[in-house]
């Protein structure tokens, strides 16, 4: 069981797909990887059902819905059978994200401002349907304003750039970054939108945006599932929490809550 933060987890089990598909068998099953992960302490489960389905499949979706008790968070594209998909799934959640067949990765934001004609009717059959609807975007002024426009209740940012500019040390850049992913959270929290965060977090990198006062949740995948592989998924989840609680304690006049204090010390 998770223990109480500002900041809820969503595990990605993206990859945990990636790898079972490698072999075109049933192991590992990331429906069991959703069930371990919610046990050692994530909040939710996302996972990404791509146009070509590439890792996550039909299946997985339904399954996760049925036999998980934890929030679904959907990452899907603005596309009619997604739609559909979405509204018979019923998850509790689904981030609207950009898509391109020739990418390893979701390359960057949602270009909202730019497609709102588009992306308006998919947004209100969603909420319509009783759907949380995040949009993934890039933390740019004209981005934040016009998916408040669009109606949709909560932002994720995208953290890919900064994440890439931290790992590289390239420390001018990932201050500059982390600045404008700061600034991005204060306005998006100001014009009402509950804001979420993602792509390419670590556990560093993870706690620097938990200190954002404005955060809500992160959705963290890839370094988690790779982690699990030497020290297993509860402990890389415990990892993971111990990491956003540092980054709690680290808000202006706030502190993690205790019990999330001492399974920080523990680790």
């Amino acid at each position: 069981m998770s223990v109480s933060s500002p900041v809820r987890l969503g595990l990605n089990i993206d990859h945990v797909a990636t790898l079972r598909n490698a072999r075109g068998g049933a192991r590992p099953d990331p429906i069991e990887a959703a069930r371990l992960a919610v046990t050692a302490g994530a909040d939710g489960i996302t996972a990404h059902l791509r146009e070509d389905r590439r890792h996550i499949r039909d299946e997985d979706i339904r399954r996760i819905k049925a036999e998980i008790a934890a929030p679904l968070n959907l990452e899907m594209a603005a596309t009619e059978e997604m739609t559909g998909i979405a509204l018979k799934t019923k998850p509790h959640a689904c981030c609207i994200v950009p898509e391109r067949r020739q990418e390893l990765t979701t390359e960057g934001g949602l270009d909202v401002a730019g497609s709102a004609e588009h992306l308006l009717p998919v947004v209100k059959r969603l909420v319509q349907g009783g759907i949380r609807v995040s949009l993934f975007i890039d933390p740019e002024p004209r981005q934040i304003e016009a998916a408040a426009r669009l109606g949709a209740p909560v932002v994720e940012l995208h953290t890919g750039q900064y994440c890439e500019a931290w790992i590289a040390r390239e420390e001018a850049t990932a201050r500059a970054e982390l600045d404008r992913l700061a600034r991005a959270a204060t306005l998006a929290a100001s014009a009402g939108l509950e804001v979420h965060a993602g792509h390419g977090l670590d556990f560093e990198t993870a706690t620097h945006l938990a200190a954002f006062p404005e955060i809500r949740e992160l959705n963290i995948g890839h370094v988690i599932i790779g982690e699990a592989v030497f020290i297993g998924l509860p402990e890389a989840i415990r990892r993971m929490r111990a990491a956003i609680a540092k980054g709690v304690d680290k808000r202006p006049g706030g502190h993690a809550p205790a019990q999330q204090q001492q399974q920080q010390q523990q680790q």
